[in-house]
């Protein structure tokens, strides 16, 4: 039975998901064949991915697939309450409340897992932990899995690494039309949203540094630079470094950027990157903000340390006074400011990142023989999921003919 926080709020969570699937071209044509061939018939589906209206349209779609879905989030601030009141109301099994404590985040968790899934939806790895951990009699009915971002995929490969990985995961983050897209055009553009419209200022003129010139950074950095921020890139990979260098940023280490810039955005996957040293050299009024998995880029504890008040300035923004005269501000709680503070990805990039998502379920339950461990999407999925994309965006590109195809796979007499 589903544990949301108002089922009075799910008339204006169902406005939402109709919305979002008015624009989610992929999710609709896929759930037409689901409707029609039940590929998931009789499966029971945890999922745990951030709770708004596009997830809403994800889980709809593995229902009318025939999985009996049980549907969480994955962080407590982007869980939106009226949707998650429109999901239950829509009889998918729904536990989620914005704002969870810690304690009420594994317990809602714990109960997506209680029934015993064999297909887990997961988005950065906690259910996956829990299946290892508190759930671990019910792992020999997981016929497998999908995970949907970095930071999950880094664990899996992890547990692959010593061994513990109990049943297979697809590694959808890594599928082109999911970290090309949602990674780069979709945390771009969300995590700027969410900035803004959290603190109503400027960004043209700001000096602005992102930490992470993955394909998360790539992307927030390359909106800062539209919005037209000068904008300053930290690394730890030299690639990468060299990378934003030649993308025309300047890059230094935290250190030495920490007293330059005005909004500081971590998107790293790793913990204290900006530490107490770099905030004892901020400027006054610099905003923090985090835009990777887990609220743990920011060392929070040593700002709360170092402050001699702490107070709400604006709706998710705490304001920290310290005792040389400078506040500092963090955004979201250090959460990912783009889901915690905004709507998330736009609606036609989670079309993308979501019908993988559902493809990849769909494949595991043709290939039940695999062995536990971590798998890529297939190219062929990842290609005809793009071919469909290029098609609803109403554009055509060149076909291959079978001369140029034997050419590149250098089969005998294609020169000829």
């Amino acid at each position: 039975m589903s544990n949301v926080r108002d089922m009075s709020l799910a008339a204006e969570g169902e406005k939402k998901i109709r919305w979002c699937e008015a624009h989610m071209p992929l999710l609709r044509a896929i759930a037409e064949d689901f409707e029609k061939e039940k590929p998931l018939a009789g499966l029971r589906l945890a999922l745990s991915v951030h709770m708004e209206a596009k997830t809403a349209c994800l889980c709809r779609v593995l229902a009318l697939g025939g999985a009996e879905v049980h549907a969480t989030g994955c962080n407590p601030l982007s869980t939106q309450d009226d949707v998650a009141a429109a999901l239950a109301a829509g009889g998918i099994d729904v536990h989620a409340h914005h704002g969870a404590s810690p304690e009420e985040y594994e317990r809602d968790l714990c109960a997506v897992l209680e029934p015993g899934p064999q297909l887990i939806v997961d988005d950065g790895g906690d259910l996956v932990r829990l299946m290892h951990t508190k759930f671990r009699d019910k792992l020999d009915g997981v016929i497998g899995g999908c995970e949907e971002t970095t930071t999950g995929v880094r664990r899996l490969l992890a547990m692959q690494r010593e061994g513990t990985l109990a049943f297979p995961m697809v590694l959808v983050n890594d599928a082109d039309c999911k970290h090309l897209f949602d990674n780069r055009y979709g945390t771009g553009q969300s995590s700027w949203d969410g900035i803004m419209r959290t603190t109503n200022l400027t960004v043209a003129g700001k000096v602005v540094v992102i930490a992470g010139y993955g394909w998360c950074g790539r992307g927030i950095a390359m909106r800062a630079r539209g919005l037209g921020a000068r904008v300053i890139v930290t690394e730890v990979n030299p690639v990468r470094a060299l990378e934003a260098h030649m993308d025309g940023y300047d890059v230094m280490p935290m250190a030495e950027a920490a007293p330059k810039g005005d909004l500081f955005i971590t998107v790293t996957g790793c913990k204290d990157v900006i530490r107490g040293e770099h905030l004892a050299v901020m400027r006054d009024g610099a905003v923090l903000c985090n835009a990777g998995h887990f609220n743990v880029e920011i060392d929070i504890n040593a700002l709360t340390d170092m402050a001699k008040d702490s107070y709400e300035a604006r709706r998710n923004v705490q304001a920290y006074a310290l005792p040389d005269g400078r506040t500092l501000y963090l955004l979201a709680e250090g959460r990912l400011v783009n889901l915690a503070s905004g709507d998330g990805h736009p609606t036609e990039i989670m079309d993308m990142s979501f019908a993988v998502q559902a493809m990849s379920v769909r494949w595991l339950t043709e290939h039940r023989d695999l062995q536990p461990g971590v798998y890529p999407v297939p190219p062929e999925l990842d290609q005809a999921i793009a071919r469909k994309e290029v098609r609803a965006l109403g554009f055509e590109i060149d076909e291959l003919s079978e001369e140029q195809r034997r050419y590149l796979n250098g089969e005998a007499g294609a020169e000829d």
